[in-house]
């Protein structure tokens, strides 16, 4: 990519702070962050549980059989208000409607920021970072938990009824974290940066929306509280109806965490859309950006229909309507039109911005620009595009009318058109490049011969006889993992190896990513590739007790989980040693990237750029030979983007 500095007429550079600027100095711990946060959560939950109590006993006919899930409701809808108030996210909009003027921002120095409600989009990518990374953690003790069970089909660890809630938790629980695992740390983070912008459009809907992502993964993990769930993640009626508190839970978070996605996806789309550099057209716009601005899309049209759905659910455990109650009216099928007109999107709201990362990435490693860079755009618009057609294929064995079957697998396998432009993008880039098998390359590699599998896997389910053959049973469970886990986390692990040097300044160590990466992709494969035999054996999810014959198969697939669980620790390890142990302080653009992200300070200034660049290519001229790239941002000291790239100052490339 390169760059010139914008004129006078076009920005103008950035004025130093005031000298009366707000600052902390020793005392921020005095004010609001995250533990007042969970006091004022607690509290909430105290006065809501008091008051929902109050009602049912005062009006019975609004509790629920007599659990008063009002009491469960109100209890956790308070937390979650007394949470926001308690990290500061209701400040302003408070302000503003009470007619006064909102105090100025201060600004927090040092580790107290990260425990903060900041508007600094940098700072919310890492707190997002570090967010995803605790609910992966619960999520993957919960999967651990499930294949301790299955080592046995006799010899119980749990109960049928806890075993059920260990597996809904887990999945619900990784869904919603895989929802927002690199929209929030990576996309919040970068895109302002590969956009040329100084901040995100909306800032403090930006740290809104990861203060309530958070506080929706409490309100599901509090289930467990309330007795659990026991219909899997995708909370099916006339099991949701039939439910206890803990569903409550359930229906809640992912109320809330829908409003979280909803203002992700509208403050990233208004970023990308109102504040791209001059010279970033949209042929230039970097591929990661597409694949967030796709996902933006998705988060901004589907999340709705989530929030709608559960509210419904709400109503009908509090209220006693009947939206999905079939005996007074309603219907199980609306739950899951809803749900799924929601939850197919959502698919893909953790798969493109998978595809982004890896496109991002393998240019800089194979030294070639990226294959057919337009197909790989129109491919994300595509993807995103048919994904809200395709949701009945989940429907296939519901009973719902079969006459609908034959459209939604047209859909269905429709769909793998775009998606396999995406791939063969990838394909054509890697074709005869000379590529530096680096740990993040090697993540990206892993993506393709992963998800290339759950992509077969998912053709032959797109059929009706083959779905209605294998439906419900483990070799869905691998196709899934395959697609969502064997692309999108593994496109995570990149991301974060090939970003950290640049949030950080310092270096993760290569041998301990190597190890990690091994350990993490046969593992990986041999956890879950035996499931698709165990599938088409017969072998039902969501069951404890299973046929003898196949636990010698389910024995070796728990082991090679938890080994896959232990490769997990390798990187917490590699985190901590290259971070904070024993630091090593990062080249500035340590893989030789034209990316715009590289090319600003390292650590980055608070407003990103001190003059806003003029984008004059794509950022992907990378060549074996020619003139090194220069970048100027007008402050008369041009820099090397790179010692081996050729760089194109024709604005049609």
């Amino acid at each position: 990519m390169t760059i010139s500095a914008a004129g006078p007429a076009d920005v103008k550079a950035v004025p130093p702070a005031p000298a009366d600027a707000p600052k902390t100095t020793g005392n921020g711990w005095l004010s609001q962050h995250v533990g007042t946060a969970i006091v004022c959560g607690f509290l909430g939950y105290i006065l809501g549980h008091w008051l929902g109590n109050y009602l049912g006993s005062a009006y019975p006919y609004i509790a629920n059989s007599g659990q008063n899930s009002l009491a469960v409701l109100l209890a956790l809808m308070f937390m979650v208000l007394g949470w926001l108030l308690g990290i500061g996210a209701l400040n302003y909009p408070i302000l503003k409607l009470t007619g006064r003027d909102a105090k100025p921002e201060v600004e927090y120095t040092g580790w107290s920021r990260y425990f903060r409600y900041n508007l600094d989009h940098k700072i919310v990518g890492i707190q997002y970072v570090v967010a995803v990374l605790m609910f992966f953690f619960t999520g993957g003790l919960l999967a651990m938990a499930i294949r301790t069970e299955l080592l046995s089909p006799t010899v119980h660890v749990f109960s049928a009824d806890t075993y059920i809630k260990i597996v809904s938790e887990h999945g619900t629980i990784m869904m919603m974290m895989a929802s927002s695992i690199v929209v929030g740390p990576l996309g919040n983070y970068f895109v302002p940066l590969m956009i040329g912008a100084r901040r995100m459009a909306y800032p403090r809907i930006e740290a809104f929306s990861l203060w309530t992502f958070v506080a929706g993964y409490f309100v599901i993990f509090s289930a467990l509280f309330f007795g659990g769930f026991p219909t899997g993640w995708t909370g099916y009626a006339p099991l949701q109806t039939q439910a206890g508190p803990g569903m409550v839970s359930y229906l809640f978070g992912f109320a809330v965490i829908s409003i979280g996605m909803i203002a992700a996806g509208f403050n990233l789309a208004a970023t990308i859309i109102n504040y791209r550099a001059p010279g970033m057209t949209w042929s230039r716009v970097p591929v990661f950006v597409w694949s967030i601005i796709a996902t933006a899309a998705l988060l901004t049209l589907a999340s709705p229909v989530l929030l709608a759905a559960g509210l419904f659910g709400l109503l009908d455990k509090t209220a006693q309507t009947a939206f999905y109650v079939t005996e007074h009216g309603g219907s199980s099928y609306l739950w899951e039109n809803l749900f799924w007109f929601f939850g197919h999107p959502e698919v893909y709201i953790m798969a493109l911005p998978g595809f982004g990362i890896v496109g991002e990435i393998i240019p800089v490693f194979c030294r070639k620009p990226l294959f057919a860079y337009r197909i790989a755009a129109a491919g994300m618009i595509g993807v995103a595009l048919l994904s809200f057609f395709v949701w009945q294929h989940h429907l296939f064995q519901s009973g719902i009318n079969p006459d609908m079957r034959p459209l939604f697998m047209l859909t269905t396998e429709l769909i793998s058109i775009p998606t396999g432009f995406i791939f063969l993008v990838g394909m054509g880039t890697l074709y005869k490049a000379k590529i530096r098998y680096e740990v993040p390359m090697l993540f990206c590699m892993a993506v393709y011969f992963n998800f290339l599998i759950g992509g077969i896997s998912g053709v032959f389910l797109s059929d009706v006889p083959v779905n209605v053959t294998v439906h419900g049973g483990f070799f869905v469970l691998s196709h899934f993992h395959y697609t969502i886990m064997g692309g999108l986390i593994f496109a995570f692990f990149a991301g974060l190896y090939f970003w950290l040097p640049k949030m950080t300044g310092r270096t993760m160590n290569k041998k301990l990513g190597l190890w990690h990466f091994w350990t993490m992709f046969v593992f990986f494969n041999l956890t879950f590739f035996p499931m698709f035999v165990i599938g088409l054996l017969g072998q039902p999810r969501r069951v404890f007790t299973y046929a003898r014959d196949l636990q010698t198969l389910n024995d070796f697939s728990s082991i090679a989980a938890f080994c896959l669980g232990a490769s997990f620790l390798i990187f917490v390890a590699n985190l901590m040693w290259s971070q904070f142990i024993a630091p090593q302080k990062s080249p500035a653009n340590p893989w030789d990237s034209l990316g715009l992200e590289w090319q600003t300070a390292t650590p980055i200034p608070s407003h990103n750029f001190d003059r806003i660049p003029v984008i004059m290519t794509d950022p992907y001229h990378y060549s074996e030979v020619g003139a090194p790239a220069l970048v100027d941002f007008g402050d008369g000291s041009p820099a090397h983007a790179s010692s081996s790239v050729a760089s194109s100052t024709d604005p049609d490339q």
